[in-house]
């Protein structure tokens, strides 16, 4: 598969969403072709055997007129400046999308942590911190989780920010351990999101979850939630895929039970009683809804020809590439954008920001009781826009938020 730029995909999204501005909002939308700050790390690391690697990490702070830039840290072998650029971007967009006070940013380290020890992985994340202690805080930018990484991770860092400041600031970090400051609900929340922009859909096409058989792409925290999610209300899971292959069964089957084989084997293939086929072949199988929950450029002009979904709801960041847009509108295929459909995640981090700021923790039923209107708010605030536009649900989240955005640069000027 040809190498699609992310940051490229990103900026003709953008391009797509001027055309529908108010003309005295389109020259403000050059202040968001360049991200306001880029941070490029070498981490040097002593390993377990005594030798020192050094990795190279990012930190990209794409926008902050709405608030502080806001976003996760991913650890992957693939991760570079321009991926995290388009990451950082998407992040700004999301957050003016569902209305939470922040802009967008986002971190990452080029490694693969499968080849790392526990220690190593501890000091390759301290080192992340140290490197970026200069420009991260509570009032200015607060990370979280990505691909990859974990509560486990942000615990070290958050651990690591204290002994450089002298004092423990819980808020400059999201998605930590319940234990440590974290939020009820925030680990099944990007998943939930997920299912409430499911639900949404459901209601507009007048769809039983009995008749609805939804593929997911990527069976790892997010997409795990969705399907327990889906599952629970009724909906047929009919095919998952992790990085080793995926599994395909007509008339469904139970993602827990999928979960359990796969802690037991390290995959899902081999679940009794379906049919194997490798990863990729997800995307293609007969269904209602594709979810892409892996990484970004899944859906291409090679393969988004051959998704045979009515509906795709991207709970991965950037999982379709401009041109698999344009054959989606051909093809007359939803798309509930990532931007929209993913945010479940940022949504419950503003939560355990506000909780850590306040000393004042709520249970998953108040975290929840709060998540949903919100999600559910957004939805119908694109919708609205994608109905009386006649522009498809990406460039109606974009058009929604670019304008937010905008007017926060014009009250506080260029």
């Amino acid at each position: 598969m040809n190498h699609v730029n992310p940051f490229a995909s990103a900026m003709k999204q953008l391009d797509r969403a001027v055309e529908h501005l108010p003309k005295e909002d389109q020259p403000f939308v050059e202040v968001l072709r360049v991200p306001q700050r880029q941070v490029q790390a070498r981490l040097p690391v002593r390993m377990d055997d005594g030798s020192v690697r050094v990795f190279e990490g990012y930190r990209v702070q794409y926008d902050n007129h709405r608030g502080p830039f806001k976003g996760g840290i991913r650890f992957h072998p693939q991760t570079d400046i321009d991926e995290v650029k388009a990451l950082s971007f998407w992040m700004a967009i999301k957050c003016a999308v569902v209305g939470v006070p922040y802009g967008g940013g986002k971190g990452g380290i080029t490694v693969d942590p499968k080849t790392l020890s526990t220690l190593e992985l501890e000091r390759l994340s301290r080192a992340w911190v140290k490197a970026m202690e200069p420009v991260i805080g509570v009032d200015k930018d607060i990370p979280a989780p990505d691909v990859n990484t974990n509560g486990q991770i942000m615990a070290w860092m958050v651990d690591e920010y204290a002994q450089l400041n002298g004092q423990y600031i819980p808020g400059v970090f999201t998605g930590k351990p319940v234990s440590l400051n974290g939020s009820a609900g925030r680990e099944p929340a990007t998943g939930q999101g997920g299912f409430y922009a499911l639900q949404e859909v459901a209601e507009r096409k007048g769809w039983k979850p009995a008749d609805v058989r939804i593929a997911i792409q990527g069976f790892g925290n997010v997409g795990t939630f969705f399907a327990y999610l889906a599952h629970d209300a009724g909906f047929r899971i009919v095919a998952v895929s992790d990085s080793r292959g995926a599994i395909y069964h007509k008339d469904g089957f139970d993602p827990r039970q999928v979960m359990d084989h796969k802690q037991k084997t390290g995959s899902v293939k081999g679940f009794a009683n379906t049919t194997e086929m490798d990863s990729e072949a997800v995307l293609s199988v007969d269904c209602d809804v594709l979810v892409p929950a892996a990484l970004e450029n899944a859906l291409t002009k090679d393969t988004a020809p051959s998704v045979k979904a009515s509906v795709v709801i991207e709970l991965a960041n950037g999982p379709t590439t401009p041109e698999g847009d344009a054959i989606f509108e051909k093809k007359g295929v939803l798309v509930v954008p990532d931007v929209l459909a993913n945010a479940g995640g940022v949504s419950v981090s503003y939560f355990e920001w506000v909780q850590n700021r306040q000393g004042y923790y709520w249970s998953e039923q108040e975290v929840l009781a709060k998540l949903e209107p919100l999600m559910k708010e957004a939805f119908r605030a694109v919708w609205k826009e994608h109905e009386k536009r006649s522009i498809p649900m990406r460039t109606a989240a974009f058009v929604l938020a670019v304008h937010r955005i905008v007017n926060a640069i014009k009250l506080r000027g260029v």
